[in-house]
């Protein structure tokens, strides 16, 4: 049976191939169709990327190291009708040494733009599940009010003395896909 997650807490994953999956329904219509975008950080113990890389996105849907790989853009969340509208598929056994955390977000397309915001998304989420059995190991029911953000760190796998772990974070950011690139490039 599946954890539902709260903010902060963790678990334990023991699993050599996860996926992370996101999902979200638009809640009002703002004459745009609303495009998030689910992206992986592949970090180091700075919290820096080890190279541009190992930023995997609707444009590089790849890891170098092949331990992760996007599912590709869905551009109006309109793929999963109730299930997960973008996924990340996670090989931990491939990791980087390099790296130790992957952090999940998801950040709206064209958001200033579109005048579009997390406030106006709804039953948005995360969820971890064994990626050879579909089988679901936790869910992160993303139920904050973000009335002005645009991007979302929605969760981390982290290595913790050779073990994976996850932890659902919940954190709201104003300036979409740009402003994690800039927290966590080298």
């Amino acid at each position: 049976m599946a954890i539902n997650l709260q903010k902060g807490q963790r678990i334990e994953i023991g699993l050599k191939k996860v996926g992370v999956g996101l999902g979200w329904d638009p809640n009002e219509s703002t004459g745009y169709d609303f495009d998030l975008d689910a992206s992986a950080f592949m970090l180091g113990e700075n919290k820096k990327l080890p190279a541009d890389e190992f930023f995997v996105f609707y444009n590089n849907q790849k890891s170098p190291d092949s331990a992760v790989e996007s599912s590709g853009d869905d551009l109006t969340g309109g793929n999963s009708d109730g299930g997960d509208d973008e996924t990340l598929t996670v090989d931990l056994s491939k990791v980087d040494p390099r790296v130790n955390e992957i952090l999940f977000t998801a950040t709206i397309h064209d958001a200033e733009n579109r005048r579009q915001n997390f406030g106006q998304v709804r039953n948005s989420y995360i969820r971890i599940y064994n990626a050879l059995t579909d089988e679901e190991i936790a869910k992160y029911d993303l139920d904050e009010d973000f009335s002005v953000e645009t991007a979302v760190e929605f969760g981390r796998l982290y290595r913790r003395n050779g073990e994976w772990k996850f932890e659902a974070i919940g954190n709201g950011f104003k300036g979409g896909l740009e402003y994690f690139v800039n927290k966590y490039a080298y």
